[in-house]
């Protein structure tokens, strides 16, 4: 790696840092070029404003996850059934998300707090990463792993949105990133009811439910 990107990623560390354990009220150039030890005009060389610096932050936030997850399910062979495969995305999901940097993390605590321009722009990288989910649910939902019934832009809405939102109470020391995979794969298909059939759902349920009513991010 040259300098000049050793000390991009520098500057875009300490930025993802900050963003997560600060929040993006209390990010700025002058604190962040002292935490690196650059001057405040040389992070100007690299990025033309905060926001430009943020928003490099939060587009890869997502990006690492998205990458993460797509590598770890095609590494699956095709023999693997669809049940394994979503257990498989949603634990490379909370890793990318728990375990390695502040950029998810950064992401995910400060989106809503970006300017109206940022967010449009990050959205294309978060509707990316929304369609290969939606795509990896409707494969599953035709292989028979999901009922008909299930309304599969409200289920992937409501999944990411319960992991990502993770990186507020997830405690190492009480439960593993695997052993939350499983466990959410276990309410996912096998629900929380604790009779045997499906929390009231009957044939006439599956036949009139409309299908998928929500296909993409806000």
């Amino acid at each position: 790696m040259k300098k000049s990107e050793r000390t991009r990623k520098r500057i875009l560390d300490a930025a993802a840092h900050w963003l997560t354990h600060k929040g993006l009220a209390a990010t700025s150039l002058r604190e962040l070029a002292e935490e690196t030890n650059i001057r405040t005009a040389s992070i100007y060389y690299y990025f033309e404003s905060k926001d430009a610096l943020v928003e490099e932050v939060l587009r890869i936030g997502i990006e690492v996850v998205h990458q993460s997850v797509k590598e770890r399910v095609e590494m699956l062979g095709e023999e693997v059934s669809f049940q394994q495969r979503i257990e498989t995305a949603i634990t490379a999901h909370l890793y990318a998300l728990l375990m390695h940097g502040n950029y998810t993390s950064a992401h995910i605590l400060n989106y809503s707090f970006v300017s109206l321009d940022i967010r449009q722009r990050v959205l294309k990288v978060r509707r990316e990463y929304g369609e290969y989910w939606q795509d990896l649910l409707e494969q599953a939902q035709k292989a028979g792993d999901i009922a008909p019934y299930v309304d599969l832009g409200l289920l992937r809405l409501f999944l990411i949105g319960a992991l990502n939102w993770s990186v507020e109470w997830f405690d190492a020391e009480v439960k593993s990133v695997e052993r939350l995979a499983k466990d959410c794969c276990k309410m996912i298909f096998n629900g929380i009811s604790g009779h045997s059939t499906s929390a009231g759902v009957t044939r006439h349920d599956v036949l009139t439910c409309p299908s998928s009513t929500i296909t993409h991010d806000r």
